[in-house]
Order: C-alpha cells, then sequence, then structure tokens
C-alpha cells in the first residue's frame, strides 16, 4: 500500500491548543511567529538570527533557484536557507535553526561532503542517516539504565506505563529537533514516531552542552553514519504528548507501538565524556 503522504493543516485550520502541549509548548519563545493570524515575514526569521553566523533565510523563488545549486550547497556556499512561502515544514526548519545552529550546520557540512563524494544523484547510508535525524530526530537523555532495556526490547508498555514516572521526574527526557516532527504536531491526537540518539547522563544534565558535543560528533563524522545508529521512539506514549496515553489501553494496542524486528540492536548511549572526547565505552 502506497503511503499517503503528509499534508499540514492551513495555518487558519490549525487548533491553538496544539501550541499548549507536547511538543510544540517547547517553542513557546517562537509563539508570534506560530501562532499569529498571518504567516510571518522571511525578515521576521532574519529577525532572530542573532549573528552573521548563522545563515540567512531567504524565499525560495525562481530568482534564487536560478543559481543552479543543490539546497546543502546553496547555505554551505552562500550561506542562504532557502525557505518556502506559507510552508509549516519550512517554518519549522527555520525554527530549528534558530534553536540549534551548530548541529544544523554540522549536518549541512557533513551533508555537503556526501555530495561531493556521491554526487547530486546516489545518497550513501550516512546521508539516509543524517536526513532521518534531520525530519524526525529527537535527543533522548536518560539518567536510569534499567530503561533502555525496556526500550531496547520494544517493551513499550513498561517504558511508557509501568515505567510511567519516569517521563516525570527526570529519569528520562527529550528534546525534538526534526522539523517534520514539530509539523505533523500541527494535528491533534497525530501518532508521532521519532527517530533517537541517546545520552546517558544525570537528571539535572544541560542540554546546551550536550547538543554541542552531538554536533561536535557530527561534524567529526564519529556519528549519523547509518540510520541503524538511530532508536525508534513512540512519542505519543510519553505521558501528556498524546490525549489518550492515560490509560493503560493506549500503551497495549496503539498502532505506533512497533515489535523489534528479529535481529535488530541498538548501540550503546553516548555519555558526556564520550561526546567530548569522541570515545566510546
Amino acid at each position: 500500500m502506497k503511503r499517503q503522504r503528509y499534508v499540514a493543516p492551513a495555518r487558519e485550520a490549525v487548533d491553538p491548543a496544539v501550541f499548549a502541549m507536547p511538543p510544540l509548548d517547547a517553542w513557546s519563545e517562537y509563539a508570534e511567529l506560530l501562532r499569529g493570524n498571518d504567516w510571518p515575514a522571511i525578515d521576521a526569521l532574519n529577525a532572530r538570527r542573532g549573528g552573521d553566523a548563522l545563515p540567512r533565510f531567504a524565499a525560495q523563488d525562481r530568482a534564487l533557484l536560478d543559481d543552479g545549486l543543490h539546497y546543502e550547497q546553496r547555505i554551505a556556499e552562500r550561506g542562504v536557507v532557502a525557505t518556502r512561502a506559507r510552508n509549516w515544514h519550512d517554518l519549522f526548519n527555520a525554527l530549528v535553526w534558530l534553536r540549534y545552529p551548530a548541529l544544523k550546520q554540522a549536518l549541512n557540512q557533513r551533508q555537503v561532503e556526501e555530495i561531493a563524494r556521491m554526487g547530486p544523484r546516489e545518497r550513501s547510508r550516512s546521508q539516509c542517516a543524517m536526513t532521518h535525524f534531520d525530519e524526525a530526530g529527537v535527543i533522548v537523555r536518560v539518567a536510569d539504565p534499567s530503561l533502555l532495556a525496556r526500550w531496547d526490547a520494544h517493551d513499550w508498555h513498561g517504558l511508557f506505563w509501568r515505567e510511567r514516572t519516569a517521563w516525570l521526574d527526570g529519569r528520562i527526557a527529550v528534546a525534538v529537533f526534526g522539523h517534520a516532527l514539530l509539523e505533523h504536531a500541527l494535528i491533534p491526537g497525530k501518532l508521532l514516531v521519532g527517530k533517537a540518539l541517546v545520552v546517558a547522563a544525570e537528571a539535572e544534565a544541560p542540554w546546551v552542552p550536550i547538543v554541542a558535543g552531538l554536533a561536535g560528533c557530527t561534524a567529526r563524522a564519529a556519528l549519523l553514519m547509518d540510520p541503524l545508529e538511530l532508536r525508534p521512539l513512540p512519542l505519543s506514549g510519553i505521558p501528556g504528548w498524546h490525549p489518550d496515553n492515560g490509560g493503560e489501553a493506549f500503551h497495549r494496542s496503539t498502532p505506533c507501538y512497533q515489535p523489534r524486528r528479529e535481529g535488530r540492536s541498538y548501540p550503546p548511549p553516548w555519555t558526556i565524556p564520550d561526546i567530548a572526547g569522541l570515545s566510546r565505552a
């Protein structure tokens, strides 16, 4: 069966309540760009850049595309992120650039390197991994190692129901990076599944050095070399992320909870010393 292409709702059709629910509630500093009646102008996005180090956003029109550059090459060579008007996907992409510039720049650097190696029509395993993370990526901080055993086994009932409090007390926490995930969250109740990079760290560990470390690993090609590095995480199981997950029945029957494929295994989590020193235990 051919998978139906996702179509985001029109701006005026979006239920404002979604912006008060995860994951969109975590992006409240951009509320005026997301919730206003009118689409934000390109100038409004560029006004949030905070310096010339970040690529600027430019309307994706014929004049821009006539440079003949690949999307990623244009960012690297001209410092320009082509951005379609009145488009949720590109708006969320811009917001991720604003929040996580170093990680986005590392992905761009690597993509350009791979395009030079593979050509514009072929895609390497690392390009696929980076694209999956760019679109649907989440960074997961895990303070309780026992949770990884449930995750490894795809014991979703255990991870999201029996260990429900772990998602509330900080033993496991999620930061969304993928802009397609944010776009999909515009529809209330839509089942969301992220592609996760996992870092073992204390519950109080700040996100900034974690993200910076992952950006450095990505730039050095120590990370995101293969899609199999990414763990699936059904985000809709996290408390508050879906209106129906407060009852146990959701965690026994929801279609986003898929069994583990035979033979599938996952890499160990990174640690903060790992991502600083590029070594793994």
